[in-house]
């Protein structure tokens, strides 16, 4: 083995006389020191070049707040779905239940796990794919394709119908004692199948597990509803009622939206990931008779050109980012420049999106909603007006604005209806898919 060389005193004596050396450097240490590195970066020039203001612009209801949860693809979601309640009925504002999907998600993601561990008896513990699968059977983070599985088969209800509980606006501890469980069964499944149980034998177990999972979830979270009660009030008090509605005929008629009619494109300018190509990843999933995950990957001008579309037709876009990058959440602002980042420090990062990507520093980690854009005189987008999930005190009473180019580096999804691509690239939507491993880029989860 090489043997490492150390730092030693000669150079941390030399390194602290050349950073006393420039003034600059003291300032900005006072600054960071006291009010955080974002804050003592913020360019106010770049921000005031970054309005508030948009060429297509959709207003909205409510700003809603996921609070210390991992579950801003739900609230995206679910943003997206009461923006066309919110419109069609003329109301205020209105919120859709997220602690109903996210007692489902979790349900059916135990189910998923367990199925993943039947599937990989075989794997050694302590090898890579079993790791994988045992390292968050059942995160509160998810995608969109696992959002269609859920309500399609569960529907919606409003919030009012089934509200947040304890657990699901902090969901650390609940998570923690679900995941032990869970692990525990996955022992078991794993021992028995060591024994000679074959698969029915271990599938008749694991409903005995299930249905653990389920009583847990009720005490933490409730029982969600099979049948509600509806009231709406509108702007001009004009009521709409219904009684005794399920959650899917609540979903058809008041959303009405063919979910099998979205897709989800991604933008990855990586070699391993041609464009014009479909992905998934293996293991990942929560419904296990549900639709796969599915990506197609296209060039940025595209993803953008379909989001702008759908926006200009009247409806908002569901998109997936690394809100981790260059985000100013006192402003509201995502954007390089305004970050200041890079001043503060006297640096550059000189990554470009496929080196984020193949390097392991960014990826997706944040859903949240497209409502607006601003065109240039040549029809271009400039910046983007971003409704996010984490209450009105953050950002610009909620809101966010994106410059075009952080879109271009840390935006990875976005999902559209079909019918905003043309021809050639809705046909990539019939070709063969390439399997990505469960620790790919494209793996994660946003939350």
């Amino acid at each position: 083995m090489a043997k490492y060389k150390g730092i030693t005193k000669t150079m941390i004596n030399s390194m602290s006389k050349e950073f006393h050396a420039d003034r600059a450097n003291e300032i900005a240490s006072a600054a960071a020191v006291a009010n955080g590195v974002m804050e003592a970066g913020a360019n106010y020039e770049a921000i005031r070049r970054l309005p508030m203001t948009f060429s297509v612009d959709l207003k909205q209801g409510k700003i809603t707040n996921q609070k210390s949860s991992g579950r801003c693809w739900i609230f995206a979601a679910l943003n997206t779905f009461r923006y066309e309640i919110i419109k069609k009925y003329n109301l205020e504002t209105f919120e859709l239940s997220q602690n109903y999907l996210f007692f489902y998600d979790k349900l059916e993601k135990a189910n998923y796990f367990l199925e993943s561990v039947m599937e990989t008896a075989d794997e050694p513990v302590t090898g890579r794919l079993y790791s994988y699968i045992n390292s968050d059977p059942l995160g509160d983070g998810g995608q969109w394709d696992m959002i269609v599985n859920l309500v399609e088969k569960y529907g919606i209800v409003p919030k009012d119908a089934y509200p947040d509980a304890a657990g699901s606006e902090s969901s650390r501890w609940f998570d923690q004692y679900l995941t032990t469980k869970l692990r525990e069964d996955a022992a078991k499944l794993r021992d028995l199948h060591s024994k000679g149980k074959k698969r029915p034998d271990l599938e008749e177990e694991k409903k005995t597990m299930i249905a653990e999972i389920y009583r847990m979830l009720c005490i933490a979270l409730g029982e969600p509803p099979k049948k509600f009660d509806l009231t709406l009030r509108n702007k001009d008090d004009k009521v709409y009622r219904e009684y005794g509605i399920t959650p899917q005929e609540f979903f058809d008629k008041y959303v009405d939206l063919t979910l099998s009619d979205y897709v989800s494109l991604i933008n990855s300018p990586t070699k391993d990931k041609p464009y014009g190509k479909l992905y998934t990843v293996k293991f990942l999933g929560n419904v296990a008779e549900g639709r796969p995950v599915t990506y197609l990957n296209l060039p940025m001008d595209i993803i953008k050109a379909a989001a702008i579309k759908q926006m200009k037709d009247g409806h908002p876009v569901w998109f997936g980012s690394d809100c981790s990058k260059y985000g100013l959440r006192s402003g509201g602002v995502f954007d390089r420049e305004s970050s200041g980042v890079e001043r503060l420090f006297g640096t550059k990062f000189t990554f470009t999106k496929a080196g984020y990507l193949n390097f392991g520093d960014s990826a997706m980690n944040h859903a949240m909603v497209l409502l607006g854009v601003n065109l240039d005189e040549n029809g271009n987008p400039d910046r983007w007006r971003i409704e996010n999930s984490w209450g009105s005190d953050a950002g610009r009473d909620g809101y966010y604005v994106a410059s075009d180019s952080w879109f271009d580096d840390f935006v990875f999804q976005v999902v559209v209806n079909k019918k905003y691509l043309d021809a050639k690239t809705r046909k990539l939507l019939t070709g063969d898919m390439t399997e990505l491993e469960p620790w790919d880029p494209f793996g994660t989860l946003a939350d």
